[in-house]
């Protein structure tokens, strides 16, 4: 086992060697190195909605401390639902594990704890989004990854993101947290859009969804960087380019079917873009949107499962 976790990984430095070459050869075209999905969080007035692909990242570690990618799945979830009873849900992207438990079950535990544990279930009638985040945070980032991730170098530590959002108590409007775990460190849930700030934001693979909404790549800003342009003119540049090229995709009063809907064209569209691109389609299998409303709470919208519900029914 052990000499074929090394011969995959071997494979796929040279594979990232390749890949280097063609990034820098002008005759080529854009060549992808990010992250293996897409996750999609779109704020309004009237809810949130919460949609991702099912491609997944398995890492492994060998003997030697050589890390790398050894498969990609296409059935993994990304949207969950984080209590049964209240307006609140999460996206992730990144690793599809910490250790040897998938980021699906790990959130399932999670939501088990929250819900069922004295000491510590969420008050249903007294809570914030805030808090629950923290609580989020803790079990992630402390109780499990790093434990999962001690005696690995930072520079190996897998990457894994998440976004928690929904209602707090007694609030009119939704809010999200941004848990972004890079190189092995994360200082916590950090506010993305608080309950007045509605708009769009994507992680994972960036590049088809901010060409198509800011009107340019991601990437141009280090290119014009590596070829001698100051920063302060790069920040000049970038204003410009936001102030006239940006589509106003989302507006704050759009009805939730129609943020339902652009959701999952965004989705497919980063995943028509990652197959037709160079290189290995690292987005990809069932689209799964879940959309969180003040009146409804959280309802999935389009949803996988590896069992039939209809043979499964619930007791």
């Amino acid at each position: 086992m052990a000499g074929k976790i090394k011969n995959i990984i071997e494979q796929n430095t040279r594979l990232e060697g390749i890949c280097e070459k063609m990034e820098n050869n002008p005759s080529v075209p854009h060549v992808r190195r990010d992250f293996m999905t897409i996750a999609i969080s779109i704020k309004v007035n009237d809810g949130l909605v919460l949609a991702a692909d099912s491609a997944s990242s398995i890492i492994v570690r060998d003997e030697q401390g050589n890390s790398g990618v050894i498969n990609v799945y296409e059935n993994a979830n990304k949207v969950f639902n984080l209590h049964k009873k209240l307006p609140v849900g999460a996206i992730t992207w990144g690793a599809g594990s910490i250790g040897q438990a998938s980021i699906s079950t790990l959130v399932k535990d999670f939501r088990k704890i929250i819900m069922e544990d004295e000491a510590h279930k969420i008050d249903e009638k007294s809570y914030t989004v805030k808090y629950i985040a923290e609580k989020f945070f803790d079990f992630i980032y402390n109780q499990n990854y790093l434990k999962a991730f001690e005696s690995w170098p930072d520079i190996q530590k897998p990457d894994i993101g998440f976004i928690i959002g929904g209602y707090s108590s007694q609030s009119a409007h939704a809010e999200t947290w941004l848990i972004d775990i890079i190189g092995g460190k994360c200082n916590g849930p950090i506010l993305r859009r608080a309950s007045e700030n509605c708009g769009a934001d994507w992680f994972g693979e960036p590049e088809a969804i901010t060409r198509l909404y800011k009107g340019f790549s991601p990437k141009i800003f280090s290119l014009l960087k590596s070829v001698g342009f100051p920063d302060q003119q790069i920040q000049q540049l970038e204003l410009l380019f936001t102030e006239n090229l940006e589509i106003p995709l989302i507006m704050p009063a759009m009805p939730i079917q129609d943020v339902i809907d652009i959701a999952h064209f965004l989705v497919d569209l980063t995943c028509k873009y990652s197959k037709y691109s160079p290189g290995p389609p690292t987005v990809g299998g069932p689209i799964e949107i879940a959309a969180i409303t003040k009146h409804e709470g959280f309802k999935w919208i389009k949803r996988k499962h590896y069992f039939n519900p209809e043979l499964n029914p619930k007791e």
